[in-house]
């Protein structure tokens, strides 16, 4: 049931609208929304504008959150989290440490499957946004931290860097990390892959980094090929202690 102030999204066959249920109206192409209808209403529910269109109402998971929520910087792709969570096994057992929070896209991923995570975010006002998109997601097993992960204290079965990495981040993670336990490391450029590599190689096992490819197949009445937007967004470098 959707409560006051919940995040819903709103779905047409051709639009899709991220907004909060509550008392105001919501403008579209197609009409103006009572948003207070939303208040009790569930998913699968229609909504209808003042001029009669229809809208269905949809509970946001992770994926609607990496499309709609406010956003401080370029947050990881989805099939890149993907990686990080099947390379390292992550369960509703482990306990996370996330640094380079960002928006919290990440962290929401990881707190829809992790037992507790905590992220570490050195600006004060992305920590502050990530707070907010946490809340939305009404996860309340992550924990946003505003400061540097070197403070980061006791053990984790997961560390996930996404951020400027130096080689004081490689040994404080392998300090943290639970015997067996995985670090990942994304790097958008190989220069900084190679800072990670040099220095996890001398502490991790079983270390092996990954290039981030994905290729989208569109179809037409002319044919069916893989798209031409760019298929590269990094590399993740995933250890284990």
């Amino acid at each position: 049931m959707i409560e006051p102030n919940d995040r819903v999204i709103l779905v047409s066959k051709s639009r899709e609208y991220y907004v909060q249920a509550g008392a105001s109206t919501f403008s579209t192409d197609k009409g103006q929304i009572d948003l207070g209808l939303l208040v009790g209403a569930k998913e699968g529910d229609l909504i209808t504008t003042h001029n009669g269109a229809q809208f269905v109402v949809r509970i946001p998971r992770p994926t609607d959150f990496f499309t709609h929520a406010r956003r401080s910087g370029a947050p990881m792709l989805p099939k890149d989290i993907g990686l990080v969570i099947a390379c390292t096994g992550m369960n509703r057992n482990d306990t996370v440490l996330d640094a380079g929070t960002g928006s919290g896209i990440a962290a929401i991923y990881f707190g829809g499957i992790a037992q507790q995570v905590k992220s570490y975010e050195i600006r004060e006002d992305f920590a502050a946004l990530a707070r907010k998109n946490l809340n939305d997601a009404h996860l309340t097993n992550v924990e946003v931290i505003a400061a540097d992960m070197l403070n980061a204290t006791g053990t984790f079965n997961v560390v996930h860097l996404d951020m400027q990495i130096a080689p004081e981040h490689i040994d404080h993670a392998y300090t943290i990390l639970n015997p067996g336990g995985y670090l990942a490391c994304y790097t958008p450029f190989l220069e900084q892959m190679a800072i990670v590599v040099d220095n996890a190689q001398k502490l991790f096992s079983n270390l092996h980094t990954h290039e981030l490819i994905d290729r989208e197949m569109t179809r037409s009445k002319r044919g069916t090929r893989p798209s031409t937007s760019v298929c590269h967004s990094g590399y993740v470098t995933i250890a284990r202690k």
